[in-house]
């Protein structure tokens, strides 16, 4: 073989040289194209216990399915773009089983040399496949690349915290104590221009990043089986893909919910529009209606009551917030607001009795409701109205500071009246 050796000129210059050498070899590749799998490599140990391993790529065994039973598709670097059967597509997605690996290795044994012998295999001694690596990837195809890449950008910025335990047990299904071994973190790297968003779990990373311009990429990485209490036998290709599929979900559920508002704008239009319910309908609970406030207020209270609450026992908290006595507000008109309550799914009937109780669904969406009235909305009008806000608040100043760069616009563009 052929080595560089550092030499020195007449002037004291160094200098590379290619010289003939000798050396031991570890390791030897065969680089392979397989009419099914397409490119692959075998890597053989030369010394004892002669460890191999096999590296393929799961989108080039579906590329090379598509085209044998004459599919059309457009193929994306290791993925696909559009395919005029996509049904079929995820079928032969979902038909890579662990039997097929195994049966590429032993007809690709059968062909190159390696260090087992026939004598020596006809002894019982063969290669068995274990998972080194296994990466599961999801591909979304973007119709709008450039919204797709602002999209992916706002996704990083307003995910950092994925990192965090409490968010990647909830995104791997994994219980995480202060006790559980491993690095937790977010990272987002910059290749070029291209950022990418990295989530760890022990020695599991997902990674995510719009691909070529034309798609977003998320990808989970299993490093080590164990950190999933699975062993490494290639039996366990099938609970390994659940693991890794379920992850990309639930980043991208956990992502959707903190950038699309398509889910908070139909819970709240939900509560603040009438409804329909088995034929029964039921008036809006307006966010802005001072009642269904005081409403939400007085519920607050029975939250943690085994027995619940009667109409009796709401009215008498409820009366007070809207400025009324108990005896001023009748069964019948208590009533009403509980059906509103009930069919609008923030309390239900408890059994066999005329009690009912906060559901865990009315409870969150009460607390929010009040909290951010209460907190915020009511006190940040109080800031910025323009005649009675104080001067001196940080929201007035702002506000007014708005105007001016307004007003100054406009006189610029002499657009002013």
């Amino acid at each position: 073989m052929f080595r560089t050796e550092t030499r020195t000129d007449a002037k004291g210059k160094k200098y590379a040289w290619i010289v003939k050498s000798t050396a031991m070899v570890n390791q030897f590749y065969f680089y392979g194209m397989d009419e099914d799998f397409g490119p692959f490599f075998l890597k053989f140990s030369t010394y004892f216990p002669y460890t191999a391993k096999l590296c393929i790529n799961g989108h080039e065994y579906v590329k090379r399915q598509l085209a044998k039973e004459g599919i059309a598709f457009e193929p994306l670097d290791n993925g696909i773009l559009s395919c005029t059967n996509p049904k079929r597509l995820q079928e032969i997605c979902d038909g890579l089983s662990a039997a097929k690996i195994d049966t590429l290795l032993r007809k690709w044994l059968a062909k190159l040399p390696h260090p087992y012998s026939p004598k020596d295999r006809q002894a019982g001694y063969r290669y068995q496949v274990s998972i080194f690596q296994a990466e599961f990837s999801l591909t979304q195809v973007l119709d709008r690349p450039q919204t797709g890449r602002i999209f992916f950008e706002e996704i990083i910025r307003e995910n950092l915290d994925l990192g965090r335990p409490d968010q990647v047990q909830l995104i791997f299904d994994r219980r995480v104590r202060k006790d559980t071994p491993g690095r937790f973190r977010t990272r987002v790297l910059t290749e070029g221009v291209i950022p990418s968003l990295h989530v760890d779990y022990k020695n599991t990373k997902i990674k995510q990043y719009h691909k070529e311009g034309r798609a977003l990429r998320t990808e989970t990485t299993i490093n080590n089986t164990y950190d999933f209490n699975i062993n490494r036998g290639l039996n366990n290709l099938p609970a390994l893909r659940k693991i890794g599929f379920q992850a990309n979900r639930r980043l991208l559920n956990v992502q959707r919910l903190s950038h699309d508002c398509s889910l908070g704008e139909q819970a709240f239009r939900q509560m603040n529009e009438p409804t329909v319910v088995d034929g029964q309908r039921a008036s809006a609970l307006r966010f802005a209606d001072p009642l269904v406030q005081a409403l939400f207020s007085a519920l607050l209270i029975f939250r943690l009551l085994p027995r619940g609450f009667s109409n009796r026992e709401l009215r008498d908290h409820w009366a007070p917030l809207v400025g009324k006595t108990s005896h001023s507000i009748t069964p019948g008109q208590m009533t009403y607001h509980l059906r509103r309550l009930r069919l609008h799914g923030l309390i239900e009937r408890l059994p066999k009795s005329h009690r009912y109780r906060v559901t865990k669904q009315g409870w969150r969406t009460i607390l929010f409701s009040t909290r951010s009235y209460n907190r915020w909305l009511r006190p940040g009008f109080a800031q910025l109205l323009p005649e009675e806000a104080v001067p001196g608040t940080v929201l007035r100043r702002r506000f007014d500071q708005l105007d001016e760069t307004i007003e100054q616009l406009l006189r610029d563009s002499k657009l002013a009246g």
